[in-house]
């Protein structure tokens, strides 16, 4: 029974996401222009200096990944403040449910509707900017990407129940994080550049891991900083973490609400 539950509240969380692909798609095909505008702009610069056209590639499948990077932050991370402030969260307080079900409907949802957008970035600037695309391992390409993505939704599922904790200083939170991930993650380009130090430094990010890998799963270990099986492995630790993280912080964040009445910590 409390699986069938369980279920259930996935389904009915992921839904409205799945289902807005259809009913606002000005929003998937807005978020997808200026996405395209700003990797054709790093495409030409690697142009205008005669860089490899693997890099070409590189801008192309950075800013396809990166939109599920935008969607870990914005429709995960800050989706339980806004649902505060849209009165709902007492709901979810009170419902005879597992509010883990809650934020895997949430991620699930989150990775189909950010999908059509990063496949769309990709077939369109491999098609506009004729990049190359060689797929090398195709098996360690989809392994890869299976695990980068559940590391990623978990960092969205953890910092979920985090941001609404900390309260007002959530919005800074959230642009902080934005930025300086585009470019320590090695999304345009390849993380071992930055020297091994910083490289290392920017992997306490699962996306970082995640680009390498998908990355040399389809133009070899040329231009990786591990070996594909260590990054997989990285990731994997980087789920399993994650996740286990977002189930205390949601347990912690159920008894500030039921114990002591408030949904924020003791410093805010």
């Amino acid at each position: 029974m409390r699986e069938e539950v369980f279920w259930k509240v996935v389904k009915a969380r992921a839904y409205p996401r799945v289902i807005s692909i259809v009913r606002a798609a000005r929003w998937t095909i807005g978020g997808t222009i200026v996405s395209l505008f700003y990797m054709a702009a790093l495409v030409l610069i690697y142009k205008s200096i005669n860089a490899p056209p693997e890099y070409y590639s590189f801008a192309i499948l950075g800013s396809s990944l990166l939109s599920y990077w935008d969607n870990v932050i914005w429709s995960m991370a800050m989706q339980l403040y806004w649902d505060k402030e849209d009165g709902l969260l007492e709901l979810y307080m009170i419902a005879p449910m597992n509010r883990m079900a809650l934020l895997t409907g949430m991620a699930l949802g989150g990775m189909t509707m950010t999908s059509v957008r990063a496949i769309m970035i990709f077939i369109v600037g491999i098609l506009l900017f004729k990049a190359p695309v060689v797929v090398q391992n195709p098996f360690h390409l989809m392994f890869a990407f299976f695990l980068a993505l559940v590391a990623l939704y978990g960092v969205g599922m953890a910092f979920a129940s985090l941001f609404l904790m900390w309260g007002r200083q959530v919005w800074a939170v959230a642009d902080i994080l934005m930025e300086p991930v585009y470019t320590i993650s090695g999304s345009y380009f390849p993380v071992k550049s930055l020297g091994h130090s910083l490289a290392f430094v920017a992997s306490i990010i699962p996306l970082t891991f995640g680009l390498d890998a998908v990355r040399q799963a389809m133009f070899g270990s040329t231009w990786g900083l591990l070996p594909l099986p260590y990054e997989e492995l990285f990731l994997a630790v980087y789920g399993v973490f994650y996740i286990l993280l977002a189930r205390y912080a949601l347990r912690k964040m159920e008894y500030l609400a039921k114990v002591e009445g408030k949904l924020t910590l003791r410093w805010q």
